[in-house]
Parts: C-alpha cells; structure tokens; sequence
C-alpha cells in the first residue's frame, strides 16, 4: 500500500508540472503574439510616415518651378540661385558643352591644391586594388577624402559609366557566386558588414549594389565614393543600378546635399554638380544569366525591355519629371513629346514601383510615383522575357528581405536600424550557377550580441523604437493640428472635449492620410474615460514646438512645410556655407506662402525670424532651423544623434 501511494504521489506532482508547464507556454505565445503585434504597428507608422512624405516630395518639383519664376530680381546681374540650381530645377535641363567637356570636367579638380602638409590618404589615377582597399580602412577610421581626389574619382567614374549600357549583364560562374545588395542610404557600417562577412569586390566576389546609396545616412558621400572606387578597379565584376535617391530632387531635400555642403564647403557647388551627374549616367537594372532581372523599385504592366535599353538615360536627371522634348531626335510614329514620356514613364516605374498582391497594375498612391504591379504582372514580364526571378530593394524590412509573389519577387534591403537602432535587419543575397538565392542577415547595431534574442532585451528594445514611432506620429499629428481639431468640433458642437472611438478613428485617418491601427495607438496618443470615448483634446496637451511664435496657425504651417522650408534654405545658400540671411529667410517665407496658400505677414516673419536666430549674429543656420521646429514632448524623447544629415521621417 505504501508503494501505491508513493507512486499516486508522483503521478499528481508530475501532471501538475505538465500543467504548469502549459500554461507557462501559452502565456509565452501570448507574450510574443503581443510583442509582434506592437512591432507590427510601429513598423507601420514608419513607414507610413516615410512614405506619406514621399508623396510630398513628388509635389516639390513644380514648387521649385515656382520659386525659380518669382523670386529675386531679373534686373540682378548675379542670379539669387546657384547657377547649378538654376539648370536643374526647370524641367528642360539639357547639358552645355562645357560640360560635356572631359577638358573642362578634369580642371574642376586639377586646380585644386592639395597642402604640402596634408597627410590624409592620395590617390593616384587609374586606381588600383591597394589604394581602393586602403579608401575602406581610411573610411573605417571616418575621416573625409580631400576634395580633389574626391572630385577626381567622380570624373573618372563618369567616364567609365559612360562606356556602360542601360542594363547591365553579369554572369554566375562555377567557382563563384554574385552577391546584391539593397539599399545602404549612407550606412557605411552596414556595407563594412557586408564586406567583413562576405569579402570585397573581386574578381572572385562580384556585386550588384541595387541603388539607394545616398540620402538620409550619415556617410553618404564615402559610402557613394567607395562603390565608384571599387567600380573602376573592377569594372566588370561590380554592377551598380540606379535607385530613387540617386536623384537630384531627392538629394535637396533627404540629406546627400547638406551633407556635401558640410563636408566639403568651398568645393561643394562642384561635387553637387558632378554627384548630380554621374548619378544620371548611372545603369538602370542588371540581369543575372538572363534569367535574373534587377532593378531598384520594379516594374510594370507596360515595362519594355528594349524601350529601356535603347532610352538616354542621362538626361534624366530626375526621375520625378519628364525633362523637355527634342522633337528633332525622334522619327517615326511618336512625337517626341510621346517617346519622352514614355522613357520617363519606363524609368519611374523601374525606380519607384511595389509589388502587392492584389492582380493587375495601378497607381502607386502610398508613394506617388511609379505603380503597383501584381503577381499577374509579374508572372507576364518573366514570362515573356523568358526570366525566373526579380530581385528589387526600395522597401525597409524587417528581417531585411521578402519573397513575395509565390517566390517570384525578392526584396533585399540592406541598411539595417533603418529607422531607429534595433528597429530591422539589413541582408543580401548571393546567387550562384544554380541560380537559387542564399540570404545572409546581419544587424550593425550594439544589440548584436548573444544576448540579443533573450526576452528582456527584445521586450527593452521594441519600447525604444515604439517610443521613437510614436514621436513622430505625434509630429505628423502637430504638423495638422487645425485640420483636426476642426474636425473633431464638429462631432462636439457642445464642445464637451469627448467623442466616440469611432469617430476619432475615421478623423484621425481621413486627415492624416494615414492607415494606422488607430485602436491599438489610441492610449498612447490621447486619454480615454471609456473604452468608447476619447478626450480629443488630450492629443495635444503633452507636446508643442520648442520655440513658438505669435501666431498659432502660422507656427503651425511652418512646421508642416519645415522640410519644404530647409529645402529651400540649401537651394538659397549660394556660398554653400550653411548660413541663410535675415533678408532671404523672408524672401523664402513669401515664396512658401504662396505655395501652401497661407498669408505670412512681415511682422511675422521677422518676428519667428529674430526668435530662430539663438546667437544673434543676424543669420541663420541650419541647426537653429531645426531647432526652431523641435517637438517637446511630456512623454517621449526622441534619440539625439551627433549626425543631422537627413531625417527618417
């Protein structure tokens, strides 16, 4: 008998640790279903936001067209633009023999001295392997090339892209593998990353580097010249296709501009002029063994492979806008109005398209340019083309790719914490002669530790970054506060401050423009005394602008047109020293308020003006710009960097 009960005894303990262990794995589950949820939200505010302003980026072109039309006097013998300004904001930029000119392109840097003392790193002309892999570790240490030899590598690699058709061809070899990258935007630990894990270019170790080079990073400028570098050592093992930000109009306003302007100061106006224009030389896609197609965005239902080799693609310099017709060049059943659009069309849908999986094409309305296309779409072009695969970058995600499409559509994205640190993966993919893709992911970032997937620290990052997401939702949220408190009054004529979940919901995205999970962000964004009800007022009272003004809805449309306004700060900088005059800050201001349809009174405007000025030596910078239009926010603070060349919103 005591046998029996002994042994009962043990069957009870060990079903209630059978139990006990079920319940700790369904409440492990739910804690992980909850963690993903969140980070599902978070990724989407971040990149709604980034692509809603995307959207606005398209609509700058005829501002700038605009700004060209009235401001200064057409009296001045000095125009209030810089002359290389002047050129690429109309759209019929067309290239004057001084600048096709080899002669005069080799002077620019030529004439450039470099000190006795300098004892930074010189290159000498044809680069060679040692010196490319000496500009790597020289940039590991973030030190800046000098000018000349910087001015130098872009004319050189102008001349070489020049030789280059519009697509290029790459094969796969028996002993080696092809390796493509997606997006860097000026992340250039991530391509040390890269480097480190999979080797430089070779011989042995070609690439294919998938656009999106510049803007929004930091070492943007090192990061575009490295890959040039290795180009002209290796012309015919490291492919580089074009990318949306490799592109003028995107540069202004995402950071590679301001970043040249404080790198290199005196020589900027000459290294914006020759990055504008090896960008526009540079190829538009790569097929891998004429089975693989890779381009930056994608394509669409009218994509005509031999409309795009045939194209000049030089002479778009931006892919935002057709630039004019030469009806002289063209012959034949299209006008030359008709042929152009029909090559920018080409182009802007190979640079800016998303795949989705909803059948047939359409309007890419989330960005503003390019075109959804489908797995039918799809299907078709590989069909007819006789292909297997699409490799495309232009999206962030979050393990760094995705297959979509049935497995036809790869997307490879390879700037990891591209929007906050920890907050997604970078990868690449290496092809072999089986022609099957192997992933690589990676994340440059001090989390990446053994340490990294423990609960905790993933519980710790994922706050960080929804932090960062929800400050600048509430910036979005600020920079339309009329629009939305007129909205939310007229569903509270008793002017209560409460109105029902569902109509703060459909308010909040109708005015925004943005799909968002409003439900699950709402108690992070205003209070509610009832599961139904929300204090609409509330989604104000813990933040404003650091530095306020007399007038509120002045402030306010400021602050919604403040990546405008530093726009335009850069393109009226004509000394490239990164200060901006009372007198032109005003001048931009009535400019600005044409455009958004807005009066600014003078008074005003001297008034933010003087308020800007924090040292008080009667000009502008940059910095004060931007702090004049810094959120406070009560309960979240975003992340400060040393590096303000471009903004992730």
């Amino acid at each position: 008998m005591g046998c029996g009960i002994s042994v009962n005894a043990r069957m009870t303990k060990s079903e209630k640790a059978i139990k006990a262990a079920i319940l700790i794995q369904r409440w492990y589950r739910r804690y992980l279903a909850r963690l993903e949820a969140r980070r599902m939200c978070t990724w989407k505010i971040f990149q709604s936001i980034e692509y809603h302003n995307e959207q606005d980026q398209l609509k700058l072109h005829n501002f700038f067209i605009d700004m060209m039309d009235h401001i200064g006097d057409p009296a001045e013998e000095k125009p209030p633009f810089p002359a290389l300004l002047q050129k690429d904001l109309t759209t019929g930029v067309k290239r004057t023999e001084e600048e096709e000119s080899e002669a005069d392109l080799a002077a620019e840097y030529e004439d450039i001295t470099v000190p006795p003392g300098y004892t930074g790193l010189r290159l000498h002309f044809p680069l060679t392997v040692t010196q490319v892999t000496q500009m790597v570790e020289y940039f590991r240490e973030k030190k800046a090339l000098h000018a000349r030899y910087a001015i130098q590598l872009l004319h050189e690699a102008r001349k070489r892209l020049r030789l280059m058709g519009n697509i290029n061809k790459a094969t796969t070899g028996v002993l080696h593998e092809i390796t493509i990258c997606g997006d860097l935007h000026g992340s250039l630990d991530d391509l040390f990353v890269v480097f480190y894990k999979n080797g430089l270019p070779s011989p042995e170790t070609p690439y294919v580097f998938n656009g999106d080079f510049v803007d929004r990073g930091p070492h943007s400028v090192e990061t575009a010249l490295l890959l040039f570098a290795f180009l002209l050592v290796y012309p015919y093992q490291v492919f580089l296709n074009r990318g949306n930000h490799e592109d003028y109009n995107m540069n202004l306003r995402y950071g590679f501009i301001k970043e040249i302007i404080i790198k290199y100061k005196k020589n900027a106006s000459v290294l914006v002029k020759l990055f504008r224009d090896v960008f526009s030389w540079l190829p538009l896609a790569t097929i891998i063994d004429k089975k693989i197609f890779i381009a930056h965005g994608g394509i669409s239902d009218t994509t005509d492979l031999e409309c795009i080799a045939s194209l000049e693609r030089h002479k778009f310099i931006t892919a935002l806008m057709p630039p004019s017709s030469d009806e002289d060049r063209y012959v034949g059943i299209l006008t030359g109005r008709e042929r152009l659009d029909r090559e920018w069309r080409q182009i802007l849908d190979l640079l800016w398209s998303d795949p989705r999986g909803k059948l047939g094409c359409g309007p890419n309305t989330f960005r503003g340019g390019g075109c959804y296309f489908g797995p039918d779409v799809t299907g078709k072009f590989l069909k007819e083309n006789d292909m297997q695969l699409i490799i495309r970058s232009h999206e962030c995600k979050y393990e760094g790719y995705e297959f979509t499409h049935n497995g036809q559509v790869l997307t490879i994205f390879s700037a990891s914490n591209y929007y906050e640190e920890g907050s997604n993966r970078g990868a690449y993919v290496k092809i072999g002669s089986d022609l099957q893709p192997r992933l690589v992911q990676y994340m440059c970032t001090s989390f990446h530790t053994e340490r990294e997937m423990a609960l905790s620290q993933r519980s710790e990052r994922l706050s960080i970054i929804e932090n960062a997401a929800i400050v600048y939702l509430k910036e979005e949220c600020y920079a339309n506060k009329t629009a939305l408190m007129d909205a939310f009054r007229q569903m509270d004529p008793s002017d209560k401050g409460v109105i029902t979940l569902r109509h703060w919901i459909d308010t909040m995205t109708s005015v925004l423009n943005l799909d968002l999970p409003w439900r699950a962000l709402k108690h992070q964004l205003v209070t509610t005394p009832d599961r139904d009800l929300v204090h609409y007022k509330s989604l104000f009272e813990n933040f404003n602008v650091s530095h306020k003004f007399k007038e509120t809805s002045f402030s306010e449309a400021m602050y919604r047109c403040r990546h405008e306004l530093e726009t335009i700060f850069r393109a009226m900088d004509k000394d490239n020293s990164g200060f901006i005059s009372m007198d032109e800050f005003q001048e931009s201001c009535h400019i600005l308020s044409q455009h958004i349809n807005t009066p600014l009174p003078d008074d005003v405007i001297r008034d933010m003006a003087y308020s800007m000025d924090f040292n008080h030596d009667g000009c502008i910078d940059f910095n004060e710009f931007l702090e004049a239009f810094r959120l406070v926010d009560g309960d979240f603070k975003r992340p400060c960097s040393d590096d303000t060349y471009g903004d992730k919103a």
